[in-house]
């Protein structure tokens, strides 16, 4: 017993010294890619950030100290939003919410095209989405540390964009800015991100561009992986089921923290193309599981999925997957699909691709 003891804690004691080596391993890779960022990318990012060397840099993780730097530049400002914008939308939401919370009527003709009920509705619905933002970190909860910024930016939007409002999912996103920029530089990322077309798609419920990206998807997933395809087919598990919280939310809501940050990065870095990407990297990853299982288990495993998942493994599995079908990329097979869906509305047959 002794000597089985003594095996037992040894065996221990190596699994931490390799725990260890990695840690340090893992903190030098990223001080070292931190250094690289700073002195040779940031200064250079015109003329840098395509090239081959950043892209593969890119792919393994922005180190977190320049994280939020590198997103703003990749996300960018085409809408020209400046700190005083923000200020003055914010301004404009703390007097709503003081309205509300008087039963004022002062606010009757503002915005008059949008229903103070909506208007309401979304302040209400912030309130409670807050409380419903990554709970178990306990920072954007009422008292929390960073609930002042995300109410701040969330009101701000709704002022700034009151033809969308506040749609649920958008604090996820606005929470992750949050932890990688400071409020002003975060509301013009959230801002100019939601304002992608993907993301507008989504949030606007457009639902005939929102099928045409299913669409495209399945397009991906039946190149990529026949055989689940054709299990879900055979299931009916339909897109719709998983994908909608998956964009809404930029994955944050459904992965790890830091494994959505990494998936961030590269969105930053491809666009809207690698968020469907990262869904057939999902697939491929459990492929082996769903085929075995019904509609009911797929739809709960893909609704809910595990805590914890094998980072290096996953971005594996993303990199196996091809963004191109027939010869034709992403953004032409959504084209394609966009067009045929306009000629559908309008009363003559689609083309045949």
């Amino acid at each position: 017993m002794v000597v089985q003891a003594k095996k037992r804690e040894l065996k221990e004691a190596q699994r931490r010294k390799r725990q260890l080596e990695e840690r340090c391993r893992l903190e030098e890779s990223i001080g070292n890619a931190a250094l690289t960022w700073n002195n040779e990318i940031l200064p250079n990012w015109e003329t840098m950030w395509c090239s081959r060397k950043v892209r593969d840099l890119w792919w393994q993780g922005i180190p977190p100290s320049v994280r939020g730097k590198v997103w703003s530049l990749a996300i960018g400002n085409e809408l020209n939003i400046t700190h005083e914008l923000f200020d003055i939308c914010l301004a404009r939401a703390k007097e709503r919410w003081r309205s509300l919370s008087t039963g004022g009527s002062e606010l009757e003709n503002e915005d008059a095209s949008f229903p103070a009920a909506d208007r309401e509705a979304s302040l209400e619905l912030i309130k409670l989405d807050i409380s419903r933002t990554f709970p178990n970190l306990c920072i954007f909860q009422q008292g929390g540390p960073y609930h002042d910024m995300l109410h701040s930016i969330l009101g701000a939007y709704t002022c700034y964009r009151p033809d969308v409002g506040y749609v649920q999912g958008m604090s996820f996103i606005a929470a992750v800015l949050i932890l990688n920029l400071d409020t002003e530089d975060a509301f013009i990322a959230f801002s100019n991100l939601l304002n992608k077309p993907c993301q507008m798609a989504f949030f606007r419920v457009d639902h005939g561009l929102m099928l045409t990206y299913f669409a495209a998807f399945e397009v991906f997933f039946e190149e990529n992986l026949p055989k689940l395809f054709a299990h879900f087919k055979k299931n009916n598990l339909t897109p719709d089921i998983y994908l909608i919280d998956w964009i809404f939310t930029l994955y944050s809501k459904s992965l790890p923290l830091d494994l959505a940050c990494r998936i961030w990065d590269v969105f930053c870095r491809d666009g809207e193309e690698f968020l469907f990407r990262t869904a057939l990297g999902v697939l491929k990853l459990f492929e082996d599981i769903l085929t075995k299982m019904d509609f009911i288990h797929m739809a709960q495993l893909l609704t809910r999925l595990p805590d914890h998942l094998p980072a290096e493994e996953f971005f594996a599995c993303i990199a196996t997957i091809q963004m191109q079908s027939r010869n034709k990329k992403w953004a032409q097979v959504l084209a394609a699909l966009q067009k045929d869906s306009r000629e559908t509305e309008k009363g003559s047959p689609p083309p045949r691709h």
